[in-house]
């Protein structure tokens, strides 16, 4: 059951762009460029890491099944299982580790002819170590790497080739090194000279970056974007006037997006463990986030931050505590709607086993989560984007969106693996099958 307000998520706003009047399976504000020949309904980058699974505690050994995991393919993947031309970039080392990755992503049919081999670094490593069935540690080897040192030229090779019809970034790519962060930007600003609808995912690791320098960054991009996704705890980082600081929000560091994650500078080395544990459920938003999230956690951490000193980043002062503990819909409607005001086009708000939301100037529409046995929640977020995007692609309103983006991310649950589980087309409408069912 879906659920519609028609009061705007922000009174007075206006698309501080000054674009057209949107159109059907568009972004409020800003027209889809149209399908062609050539040009790609979908690129992104950042950096793509060979994924060890063991079967057990990695101290008694044992076996491990090889894979590849990155946000940013991980959405990738998931679109072009779903029929869309898709192109991703990034680095791999000149190493097997590398070729794995290239390799993987060709045999889903993603496009990797703007990925770049780099001789000086390696491939990126993380391990995934269950520990028991609802929690799940990860280590990462990726300091140094080749994915973190992706630079400008990759992006202005792809933007001059073919402009995207979209562009899907996340909050990952600009923490892992300078370089990276120039990427993005540059990113960002082809994109606007191009035309092409611009995605974020705010995916923040604050074993990457600190809080302060995340809502530094992506205050800056906000302009910039069209489509925002993040779950309601990351909303604070992307408001005006700088909403972080070292109490916002932390939330544990999933594979969808850089799990575990470290700082990008540096000798390859092992990072810390014990991210990515308290696994949600069969949200079709949320993978697996650390037990720390939350908006009434980071608002009473913020107040306890604010009065040792720490502070927001900027003057701004956060929402009251007590207004975001006694009504959270409250609050993220209210984050939502200044976000609009910031000229955004649409706000997407992932709420774990609850479902998501999406506000615009036109109201908000509530889409709960898929009811399902979930088997692994890692991946969940990337397939909700993927599904979103797709949904958006294929021309459909916000219902449609929503509806889809729960269901790819409910097929990321019920599988193991970052993506492994992510529906083809064909197979949508699976989810309403029978238990017990057999397909024939």
């Amino acid at each position: 059951m879906r659920t519609m307000t028609g009061q705007p998520a922000a009174a007075g706003s206006e698309d501080q762009r000054g674009a057209a009047a949107p159109r059907a399976g568009a972004a409020p504000g800003r027209p889809l460029l149209p399908g062609r020949p050539g040009r790609p309904d979908v690129f992104t980058f950042g950096e793509t890491m060979v994924a060890l699974r063991g079967s057990g505690p990695l101290k008694l050994g044992g076996t491990m099944n090889v894979s590849i995991a990155g946000a940013e393919s991980n959405v990738a993947i998931g679109l072009a299982r779903l029929g869309h031309d898709v192109r991703w970039a990034g680095a791999v080392g000149e190493d097997e580790a590398g070729q794995l990755v290239l390799r993987t992503l060709r045999a889903e049919g993603v496009g990797v002819s703007g990925a770049s081999t780099d001789p000086g670094a390696p491939t990126g490593l993380l391990l995934f170590e269950p520990r028991l069935p609802e929690v799940t540690r990860v280590h990462y080897y990726r300091a140094g790497s080749a994915g973190s040192r992706i630079g400008a030229d990759v992006i202005q090779r792809a933007f001059s080739a073919a402009p995207p019809r979209v562009l899907h970034l996340t909050g990952i790519t600009p923490s892992l090194s300078p370089t990276a962060r120039a990427a993005a930007r540059l990113a960002l600003q082809l994109a606007r000279e191009s035309g092409s609808l611009v995605c974020l995912d705010v995916n923040f690791r604050a074993r990457l970056w600190t809080a302060e320098a995340a809502a530094e960054v992506l205050r800056e991009w906000i302009p910039f974007v069209d489509v925002l996704i993040a779950s309601d705890d990351e909303l604070p980082l992307c408001l005006p006037g700088g909403w972080g600081g070292e109490g916002s929000p932390g939330g544990g560091e999933g594979s969808q997006g850089a799990k575990g994650a470290t700082g990008a500078n540096g000798d390859l080395r092992a990072e810390g463990a014990g991210a990515g544990m308290g696994a949600e459920g069969a949200d079709g938003g949320l993978g697996a986030e650390g037990a720390d999230g939350g908006l009434a956690r980071w608002a009473s951490e913020q107040k306890e931050a604010t009065a040792a000193g720490a502070g927001a980043c900027g003057d701004a002062v956060p929402l009251p505590p007590q207004e975001v503990a006694d009504d959270p819909a409250a609050a993220v409607a209210r984050q939502a709607g200044l976000l609009l005001d910031q000229g955004v086009g649409e706000v997407v708000v992932k709420l774990g086993v609850e479902g998501a939301t999406t506000f615009t100037h036109g109201g908000s529409l509530h889409q709960p989560a898929k009811p399902l046995r979930a088997v692994d929640a890692v991946g969940a977020g990337d397939a909700f984007v993927a599904g979103y995007l797709s949904a958006l692609l294929d021309g459909e309103g916000p219902a449609g969106r929503l509806e889809r983006a729960v269901t790819t991310g409910a097929f990321a649950v019920a599988s193991s693996g970052d993506w492994e589980g992510a529906p083809t087309r064909a197979e949508l409408g699976m989810l309403g099958a029978s238990p017990g069912t057999v397909v024939r």
